[in-house]
């Protein structure tokens, strides 16, 4: 009598993938859509690492995402104290993926890599306690004269001093 091998475990691909790409264009990736989740990271580690008031990630699982070009060009810079490790294009030096230690079978992709959509939006801000100070949070902007698209900030006006402050 013959045994059946068992069948290879098979990955389903989605039917929808999103591409993305570094700045120069030398790695380019794409993850299955949807992804898994996305969010706003407020933590200081991703502001530095992005450059920005905070860093928006998609993410997606390891088996679900695939760099598509230019494996060559990624470095990878490891925090084993952090546990986490972050990869760039060597080429221009644009964030490309972070990983963590604690979920292993993930990747967090920066969101601004993809032009189409990836299928989550990213609803989620992560250490909000932690985000800069100097974040826009919504004050009314008003457009600046002689440069179109610019807004601004307009100065708080100073409350009057009461008469009992003066005393």
């Amino acid at each position: 009598m013959r045994h059946a091998q068992p069948l290879p475990k098979l990955t389903k691909a989605s039917a929808v993938q999103a591409a993305g790409q570094c700045v120069c264009g030398a790695v380019k990736l794409e993850i299955d859509v949807p992804a898994r989740w996305a969010w706003h990271d407020h933590a200081p580690a991703s502001r530095h690492a992005q450059g920005c008031a905070y860093a928006t990630y998609v993410g997606s699982y390891k088996s679900r995402f695939r760099v598509l070009e230019g494996a060559a060009q990624i470095t990878r810079f490891e925090d084993a104290e952090a546990g986490t490790a972050r990869s760039f294009c060597a080429r221009c030096g644009t964030p490309l993926i972070y990983e963590r230690a604690g979920a292993p079978t993930m990747v967090n992709i920066p969101r601004a890599l993809f032009t189409e959509r990836t299928g989550r939006e990213p609803r989620y801000h992560m250490n909000l306690g932690e985000a800069a100070d100097w974040l826009w949070s919504g004050e009314a902007l008003s457009p600046l004269k002689g440069y179109p698209g610019v807004m601004f900030e307009r100065p708080r006006k100073k409350k009057p001093a009461a008469w009992d402050d003066m005393f």
